[in-house]
């Protein structure tokens, strides 16, 4: 979907985080955006010719970036919210239900996540699709990501847990690149690629990001990794949970992209008090977050703000509380807004256009208000972006020029159908996988 918006907006009055240390933030400031891109951030622009919207007692600042969401799930959002067992997330959610999925439920899914993410002031989202049972189920979501007029990079791979059920990759993904890596779109593809070197020569060659969910407890990598050329910028690895010191090193020299899931990775006990996130900061990576997973939690970066926060304070603290005078100092609020912004920009390949309020970069801009009861007084812009919003406060939402929020309210999302279309497809899911619908269930309960 591209731009074809001549519009002049322009954010007035409001409170302005830029990200871009070379951009002053403005405790009263406006934000003017021509067409698809930010033309200038100051005090007192000139209005001629532009849509005001009113910025007095909000935020203004750059849209949120989740860094890794598995958008296929969202027709079955918190079926498991009490899952900690990754094998039992497997044998549900990839095997009983994943293969019953038509094209028809990862365009449902696929839309409801982006929809959901937009209204959360999420603008850029790396869809880690690992279910791309065919052609058609890739194409289906990809129309999905571009209807609903969110920046994506949809990474398609094979169901992590069954490699082996699909034929049509990796020779799809020049199909792919083709029509969807153009210059100036809002959706494009990458490979999620696991430690498939055969699978990784073809991403190269078509320019592709690649995608790894990694833990040191699934497997080690091999000495091949270590080649000059295997591992580089394009390389996404999530999770990175309990990984030895020599993976880190060779992360930090190729200097690949590392994400972390706060509350994904403590829902499955994936972390320890390595904590992956301080790890990736200690060797010199700047890692960014995602949601994971709607079985468990939702399309909102603003509780993955708050647990991160808590988690890194948490283990820190601890240790120092253990005597450990080498433990890291506790995390700042600027550097987790940095980890959905600057770094999130980064993981998607992106950091020349978003991630930053800077003049000549594309106009995804969030406001968020600050009027709310559980936020105001505002003493401190960051911290309260941090820690007390949430998608209630996200106000307006702009992707690219457009508007996609406004008000608090989507702007033609036609919430109703949406709902009943989404119904019938969980509907469905549970009837074909043979599992009974038990609203009060507690851990993985259906057995199927």
């Amino acid at each position: 979907m591209k731009s074809q918006n001549n519009t002049r907006t322009l954010f007035k009055g409001g409170t302005v985080i830029t990200m871009d240390a070379a951009v002053p933030n403005l405790a009263v400031g406006d934000v003017l955006v021509e067409g698809d891109q930010i033309a200038a951030i100051g005090a007192n622009l000139q209005t001629e010719g532009a849509v005001v919207i009113d910025a007095s007692g909000s935020i203004v600042m750059p849209g949120l970036i989740d860094s890794h969401h598995h958008m296929w799930l969202g027709v079955v959002r918190r079926l498991i919210p009490d899952v900690d067992d990754l094998n039992a997330y497997f044998d549900l959610i990839g095997h009983k239900m994943g293969k019953q999925y038509r094209a028809l439920e990862m365009y449902l899914s696929t839309k409801l996540t982006a929809i959901a993410s937009l209204d959360a002031g999420v603008t850029t989202i790396v869809d880690a699709c690992h279910l791309s049972l065919s052609p058609e189920h890739t194409d289906a979501a990809l129309q999905a990501l571009d209807q609903s007029g969110i920046r994506a990079l949809h990474m398609v791979g094979a169901p992590l847990n069954d490699q082996g059920t699909v034929a049509h990759l990796p020779n799809d993904f020049d199909r792919l690149a083709r029509k969807w890596n153009t210059e100036g779109g809002l959706v494009r593809v990458g490979m999620f690629g696991q430690i498939n070197l055969k699978w990784w020569k073809v991403a190269r060659a078509l320019e592709l990001r690649i995608l790894t969910e990694f833990s040191g407890d699934w497997f080690p990598l091999g000495p091949e990794l270590a080649q000059k050329g295997v591992l580089g910028p394009n390389n996404i690895f999530n999770h990175c949970t309990r990984v030895p010191e020599e993976t880190w090193k060779l992360f930090a020299d190729a200097g690949v992209n590392v994400t972390i899931n706060p509350r994904s990775d403590a829902l499955f006990g994936f972390d320890d008090e390595s904590f992956a996130y301080q790890q990736a900061i200690n060797h010199g990576l700047k890692p960014a977050i995602g949601t994971d997973l709607d079985t468990a939690f939702g399309s909102d970066l603003f509780g993955e703000m708050h647990a991160l926060f808590s988690l890194q304070r948490s283990v820190m603290r601890g240790r120092r509380y253990r005597g450990e005078t080498d433990a890291p100092a506790p995390i700042k609020v600027n550097e987790i807004l940095k980890s959905v912004t600057v770094h999130g920009a980064r993981v998607a390949g992106l950091e020349s256009s978003i991630g930053t309020l800077t003049p000549g970069k594309q106009a995804d801009v969030i406001m968020v208000r600050t009027d709310s009861v559980g936020v105001f007084p505002v003493s401190n812009a960051i911290g309260t972006v941090v820690q007390a919003v949430d998608r209630s406060d996200v106000d307006t939402v702009m992707v690219a020029g457009q508007v996609r929020k406004r008000n608090g309210k989507l702007v033609n999302v036609d919430l109703a159908k949406l709902r009943t279309e989404v119904d019938a497809s969980r509907d469905y899911l549970l009837q074909v996988s043979g599992l009974p619908a038990d609203l009060f269930a507690t851990g993985v309960a259906y057995k199927g």
